[in-house]
């Protein structure tokens, strides 16, 4: 299941620089985000926002890579639901 991992964190981390990347062109073909668009700024808002979801693409691949994600992914639960151990 390693090489499997590493391939699936190479595609996410992939499709985050990609988006982050092609902001402009996200931006022309899906359109603004309104709620970007209100709390990022007024017209760079949406592209910003596609930036981000690249940035955090691409972190979940290189977690998803190293085989941190569960670690990560746990330790997010016990921070919001408090009975788990």
């Amino acid at each position: 299941m390693t090489f499997g991992r590493i391939i699936l964190g190479l595609i996410v981390v992939a499709i985050g620089a990609l988006v982050t990347i092609k902001a402009e062109w996200f931006y022309r073909n899906f359109g603004p985000i309104p709620s970007a668009e209100k709390f990022l700024g007024t017209e760079g808002g949406s592209r910003l926002a596609y930036k981000l979801i690249g940035i955090l693409a691409a972190v979940i691949g290189f977690l998803i890579m190293t085989g941190l994600i569960e670690s990560v992914l746990t330790g997010l639960a016990k921070l919001l639901v408090p009975g788990i151990k």
